[in-house]
This record gives structure tokens, C-alpha cells and sequence, in this order.
């Protein structure tokens, strides 16, 4: 077991000098399991960040809606193979035959190119997903022709819980509870916010960038419509080394119930996608697939309003680590953690990286995607990147700035180039900088990636 009082005083340590108001965290190695709480897990209640206390998983949810795919797989319902519409005829987009060449594995894998990276409509009920996907066929289109490149999508992720639906006749909220929380053992996991708050749940945070003072979210969990890739699903650390320990392991729960064959929790973190960039981790299905302390490592964080989670699994050592922070500045320590545990194993390097000179004509132009626009100029011998919100209506516009804790604005950026279409932030240490600080351009310039998500150029 990795040294926990270490652990415990890093957590500490780290929230008492950011004002970050709480940290959960928990590992589970080898059979053994701890989990410590710090904090606040309310600023306006002042409730205690408890051990048992739950929070939205965000985007952990990807990893959970794929196991369920698969499990259909495995029942010879589903093929990864098989084009989306062949089982959903109703799935369309914009671009002309752009959802018609997209397969069931590129939903998992982020390689679809759907266009839906801020596309929130809002509806609720059995009906949410069809709704979504009513919507998605009228308004989005594709960055990309399916299994070209990859872009983290949300819509991806969303489609394939309709596919669920379709598949097996059950509402998904209703799928995620029997096929992962039940036979995983995730006893305190639930879908909704009215049995969240029947017990200690904690809210995001959002700090004031002038003073530093933390306020909590007035949006706690988004759009049903999001269920899939992770708007609404909400539980516990232990619920999720529960979770973890399937995949750590052989596809086997606690309890010794198979959640998974052997061969699908290899499929999953097998790599399918490899960008080859630093800020663009391998993909497998549903998992990040890394190489950290020279061991195989697989991750998924979930952003949530004003919060944000991380699971890690490293299935070489039987280990899983779950965390969340009530304020997205944990994010930092998340990263830190998950080189001290990575580190328990093998030598974790740190990235360096120098300026270099770089031709940097054809990377000036407009880069565009679902309801984001971004100008970059080429300036000094580097990038300045303006970056614009433009929502499409009032509804979804609502929904964004409720998670992102107020209106989207952002000064221009300027980026040196550290590399062959790789850009760091300009003024920053390059050395031992974390990977999402980074900006990468693919297919000479025509693509920008960001956080692993793409926008395209376009002519104006």
C-alpha cells in the first residue's frame, strides 16, 4: 500500500494553502483499501467533507457507459464494428453522410467526429436521449471524417447511450444502475440529484480570480440528456475503486460476480488511438491508455460544475486511486498524485521542453466547433489565440455558464512553439509542465487540439 500519511498530509497541505474548500481520495491495492476526506464539502452549510461523501463522477461515466456497451457485446447484441445506423437508423448530422460512416467502436474511442463538444439541449425524462439525438441530427455536424483523428466527445459518448437504449429496451439511467452500479457493488451510486441529497453529498466551487474567495455552483449536475457522458451519474470514492477493482482485475466484482469477460477488459486498454502528441494521451475504449513509471496506466477525470474527479487504475499492480476536488484548482494535485503513485513503480520523468524556432506561417487563421470559435495570430515569434464563446441559444448558453461558474471570457493567449505544431503557454517554467497546458495542430494546421479536443480552421 502506497505510504497513506503521505498522502493524507499532501491533501492537507495542498487545500489549506490554494483555499480549495474539500479533497476526497481513496486507494485500493492489493485487497487493501483506505479512503481519507478533508475539508468542506459546502462553503454555504459548512458540512464536512466525510470519507462516505458522494459527488458527481463526470466523465468517469465514459468508462461506465462503455462497460455496458460491451456487455452487450459480449451478448451478441452489439458489434463494435457495426455502423451506428444500422441499429439506429433515426442518428443523422449535418454533414452529408458523415453519420453513416461513423461505427459503434468510434463512440468509444472519441474517433466519431461528431460536433458536439458544448451542445447541452436540455430535456429529462425516458425521452432525454432521443431528444438529444432529435436535435444532434439538426444541429451538429463533423470535425472530422469517423476513425481519421480523435477528439474527446461528449456526443459521442451520448449517442452511445441511445444505442443502449435501443439495444436493450431500458432507459439508460436504469441500464447504468443494474449493469455497473449494482454488479460492481457501487452501493451508495445513483443517477439522480433528489436521491443524492438524502445524504452527505458535496458541490463544485468557483474562486473568485481576484480574491480567491470560493463560492459554491448554482448548477449541481447537468442536462439528463447528458446522463451518458456524465452529467448526472453521482456516488462515492469507495463506489469507485469498486469500480476500478473490475477493471484492475479480470472483469470480476468483489462480490465475485462477473461484470466483464477477461478478453473486454483487455479490449478496453488496448490502445486504439494514438494521436502522438504529449497533450493527447492513447485511447483505448473508454480509457486514456498512459505509460507512467514504466508500467501500463489507465485514467479518466470527470469535470463537473465547479468539481472535478479523477479515477486511476493500474491493473499491472492491482491498484486503483480515486479522487475529487470541490474546486477544479485540484485538478493540479490530481496530477501530482498520480505521479507519486506511478512513481511507487518505475522512474515517472517529468516533461521539459525548449522554445524553438518554427516556420509558424499557415497556422494564423480561424479554428472553429460546436458553438467555439478561436482567432490565432501569428505574433513575435510565437501564437496569440482569442478564444470566443457563441452559444447557440439562450438554453444551452444557461446550462455552459452554470457549469463553467459564469460568462465564458478569456484574454488572448500567446504560445511559443516548443515543437512541430506543439505550443506552450508563453511565460510559464517549460520544465515539468502538465500536458494539458499544451496545444498541438494536426494535418498542417488544419486541425488546432486542446485538452484533447479538436476545433477545425475555417475559411471566413
Amino acid at each position: 500500500m502506497p505510504d497513506i500519511e503521505h498522502l493524507r498530509k499532501r491533501i492537507s497541505d495542498f487545500c489549506d494553502a490554494t483555499g480549495v474548500p474539500g479533497f476526497l481520495a481513496g486507494v485500493r491495492h492489493r485487497g487493501e483499501e483506505t479512503v481519507l476526506a478533508y475539508g468542506t464539502a459546502n462553503v454555504a452549510t459548512g458540512a464536512p467533507m466525510r470519507e462516505e461523501t458522494g459527488f458527481l463522477f463526470g466523465s468517469i461515466t465514459k468508462v461506465m457507459t462503455t462497460t455496458i456497451v460491451m456487455r452487450q457485446v459480449e451478448r451478441g447484441l452489439l458489434d463494435l464494428d457495426t455502423p451506428v445506423v444500422d441499429r439506429l437508423p433515426e442518428f443523422r448530422l449535418t454533414t452529408p453522410g458523415a453519420a453513416e460512416r461513423i461505427r459503434v467502436r468510434h463512440l468509444l474511442n472519441h474517433t466519431s467526429g461528431i460536433d458536439a463538444d458544448l451542445f447541452f439541449p436540455e430535456a429529462a425524462g425516458d425521452g432525454a436521449l432521443a431528444a438529444y439525438l432529435a436535435r444532434l441530427g439538426r444541429e451538429c455536424g463533423a470535425l472530422f471524417g469517423a476513425g481519421e483523428r480523435a477528439s474527446y466527445s461528449n456526443g459521442g459518448m451520448i449517442v452511445a447511450g441511445r444505442l443502449l437504449e435501443v439495444v436493450t429496451g431500458l432507459p439508460y439511467p436504469e441500464l447504468l444502475d443494474r449493469e455497473v452500479f449494482a454488479r460492481c457493488g457501487m452501493i451508495d451510486a445513483c443517477t439522480s440529484a433528489e436521491r443524492a441529497v438524502l445524504r452527505s453529498t458535496a458541490v463544485g466551487h468557483f474562486a473568485d480570480r481576484t480574491t480567491g474567495a470560493v463560492r459554491p455552483t448554482g448548477l449541481f449536475t447537468l442536462p439528463q440528456t447528458w446522463g451518458p457522458a456524465g452529467g448526472t451519474p453521482i456516488g462515492t470514492v469507495a463506489d469507485l475503486l469498486a469500480f476500478g477493482r473490475v477493471h484492475a482485475g479480470d472483469g470480476t466484482a468483489a462480490s465475485g460476480e462477473r461484470v466483464l469477460s477477461a478478453e473486454s477488459v483487455t479490449r478496453m486498454r488496448t490502445v486504439t488511438h494514438d494521436a502522438g502528441t504529449p497533450n493527447t494521451p492513447p485511447i483505448g475504449l473508454g480509457w486514456l491508455v498512459r505509460t507512467l513509471g514504466g508500467t501500463t496506466v489507465l485514467t479518466m477525470s470527470g469535470a463537473s460544475p465547479g468539481g472535478v474527479a479523477v479515477l486511476v487504475v493500474v491493473p499491472e499492480h492491482d491498484l486503483v486511486f480515486a479522487a475529487y476536488g470541490n474546486d477544479a484548482r485540484a485538478l493540479s494535485l490530481h496530477d501530482e498524485l498520480l505521479g507519486w503513485l506511478t512513481g511507487e513503480f518505475g522512474e515517472v520523468r517529468a516533461p521539459s521542453y525548449t522554445q524553438e524556432e518554427v516556420d509558424l506561417k499557415g497556422f494564423g487563421g480561424t479554428y472553429r466547433s460546436n458553438q467555439l470559435r478561436i482567432e490565432v495570430r501569428v505574433v513575435d515569434g510565437g501564437l496569440e489565440e482569442s478564444v470566443t464563446y457563441e452559444p447557440a441559444d439562450e438554453a444551452q448558453e444557461r446550462v455552459f455558464t452554470g457549469f463553467a461558474g459564469g460568462a465564458f471570457t478569456a484574454p488572448p493567449m500567446r504560445y511559443v512553439p516548443v515543437g512541430e505544431g506543439l505550443f506552450a503557454p508563453a511565460g510559464v517554467p517549460l520544465e515539468n509542465l502538465p500536458a494539458h497546458y499544451l496545444v498541438s495542430y494536426h494535418g498542417g494546421a488544419e486541425f488546432r487540439s486542446a485538452g484533447g479536443r479538436m476545433t477545425r480552421r475555417v475559411a471566413v
